[in-house]
């Protein structure tokens, strides 16, 4: 529940607390605040005591935890596996693969393209003008996606009948 404060946070509520109750007052609140903190969780603890007892030794290994519908699903489908085959899931799909496919289409490109630059990347004579991709536009027929488009011209609308509608 507090897990998400941070050390800033609670410098602020500190501070806040000095201001509004006074250096005075703040260690008596302190202690009275402590001690309805640990009432509370004695009260919840003989609680669920109470209820386990009620319930009877077939419910011995009764958590309150599994009434939780997350938690109650988790444990009864993974019988205390903590993945379903995700782990599998997540070291088969390679993210900078996926995005390197993704760029590649979006370039233009195809894998045996990038193959063959790889490959005359990785032989000693290849210069690299000759590798790089060139900026001229040559003889490739690819739309420009940059480029407007012409607007085509559209039909005359029908005038606006407020009756009809």
């Amino acid at each position: 529940m507090f897990n998400d404060i941070g050390a800033l946070e609670l410098l602020t509520l500190g501070v806040l607390a000095v201001l509004v109750f006074g250096p005075d007052k703040l260690p008596k609140l302190i202690q009275d605040v402590t001690r309805t903190i640990r009432k509370i969780r004695e009260f919840s603890d003989s609680a669920k005591d109470d209820i386990r007892s009620e319930l009877g030794p077939q419910f011995k290994d009764f958590e309150f935890e599994d009434l939780n519908p997350k938690t109650f699903v988790r444990k009864q489908l993974m019988d205390g596996n903590d993945d379903l085959g995700l782990k599998e899931i997540r070291e088969s799909f390679d993210l900078r693969k996926e995005l390197s496919d993704v760029t590649d289409a979006v370039n233009g490109r195809t894998p045996a393209q990038d193959s063959a630059n790889s490959a005359a990347n990785g032989s000693a004579g290849a210069s690299a003008a000759a590798t790089s991709p060139s900026l001229t536009k040559t003889g490739d027929t690819t739309p420009d996606l940059l480029k407007k488009t012409p607007q085509q011209t559209q039909p005359e609308r029908p005038p606006f009948d407020a009756d009809a509608t």
